[in-house]
């Protein structure tokens, strides 16, 4: 897959900025609030309909500004092209277009750009607690697996309907008879499915990341991760769930707040023979992070036949020379695919670009393409 074209209309820094991003590594410099973030967050609008920060759209868009508008053409490895276009009005909120027509639903984008975001953030993926770890699994699974996302958004959907349910029983409100058995089986259906997913990815995933590993020449120990669901199973996730449903009862009426199911599964890293969260140091987090946005980015390629949009946002500033050299070299071969990269300084890269790749100028709010030649070997 490659992004063509990206347009910003009123993403914070950009009025009104237009992008064609190299075939390989397409270098954003600048300084700090010049807006080269910015425009990796747009590319992830067209990916998840939302800011990939977590940003509200009222925060995304331009102070001053009546809506924002991103808009980028996609084009497959089998050369089709698509044309994605996510506008955000307050007056009348959000609206996708793929190919012109208006999409019946965000989650419809889903896919069509999957991307993998790589920034300095990515130290809470394994050091902090499991919601990063579990964002990981459903934005990968949502990318390979249109299923999945269905199936997420419904259990979420009932669990919404179900915590509201308990909270009301708390507060001293009836409960109408089998209403609570009702999302109880929504939950353990749905939650199955994810649970078995999951599963099975996390397995996968763990190919890819001693794959990674190696490409990034990391010694030190092997890596591992194991997944550990809230509610053990022995083969039928659906039953596990439906029994702990009924013996937590108690305990999420008390609380108004439903304690077992995937919501609060956990993925556990490891690094030899210990386990990372708790034993590794800050450079083996890091590095440990790096493979696994990398094996995210194997995974994608792997299951869709084509490699997804890569988005690195400001990760040079926490590698070393060797780790720096090693990532370069596989963003500037395509081994992983197109990539975006923002930095505030341009000399780690002078001499190390090719003809694939381009280098813009970002400051407050504006992209301008530096010469040819400026970063060539």
């Amino acid at each position: 897959m490659r992004l063509r074209s990206l347009h910003l209309r009123h993403v914070r820094a950009h009025t009104d900025s237009r992008l064609e991003p190299a075939s390989g590594l397409t270098l954003l410099v600048g300084p700090n609030g010049a807006g080269k973030t910015n425009v990796l967050e747009a590319a992830g609008y067209l990916g998840l309909g939302k800011s990939l920060l977590g940003a509200p759209d009222a925060h995304v868009m331009q102070r001053g500004a009546t809506f924002l508008s991103v808009e980028g053409e996609i084009e497959t490895e089998r050369g089709s092209t698509t044309r994605v276009r996510v506008a955000s009005m307050p007056s009348e909120g959000k609206r996708a277009f793929i190919n012109g027509t208006p999409a019946e639903r965000l989650a419809a984008l889903v896919g069509i750009v999957p991307f993998v975001f790589l920034s300095p953030a990515d130290h809470e993926l394994t050091a902090g607690g499991p919601v990063e770890r579990r964002r990981l699994l459903d934005v990968t699974l949502s990318f390979a697996y249109p299923v999945y996302l269905d199936d997420l958004m419904a259990y979420r959907r009932a669990l919404q309907q179900r915590n509201a349910l308990l909270a009301s029983v708390r507060r001293g409100g009836a409960l109408p008879p089998g209403t609570l058995d009702a999302w109880d089986e929504e939950l353990s259906v749905r939650g199955a499915r994810l649970v078995d997913r999951r599963r099975a990815f996390v397995e996968a995933l763990g190919g890819h990341l001693a794959d990674a590993f190696e490409l990034l020449g990391v010694e030190g120990g092997a890596p591992g991760l194991r997944y550990a669901p809230s509610v053990a199973d022995d083969g039928d996730a659906a039953a596990a769930l439906r029994a702990a449903l009924r013996r937590t009862e108690r305990r999420s009426r008390d609380t108004a707040r439903t304690v077992v199911g995937p919501h609060l599964d956990e993925v556990v890293f490891s690094l030899g023979e210990h386990e990372l969260r708790p034993y590794g140091s800050q450079g083996q987090h890091r590095t440990f992070a790096l493979a696994l946005r990398f094996a995210q980015a194997l995974f994608l390629t792997r299951h869709r036949d084509e490699p997804p949009l890569l988005l690195l946002d400001d990760v040079f500033g926490t590698l070393d020379t060797h780790r720096t050299d090693r990532v370069l070299a596989l963003l500037t071969a395509g081994t992983l695919g197109q990539s975006i990269v923002t930095a505030a300084r341009a000399e780690p890269f002078a001499g190390r670009l090719t003809d694939r790749d381009a280098v813009f100028h970002v400051e407050h709010g504006t992209l301008t393409p530096a010469p040819s030649t400026a970063f060539a070997p």
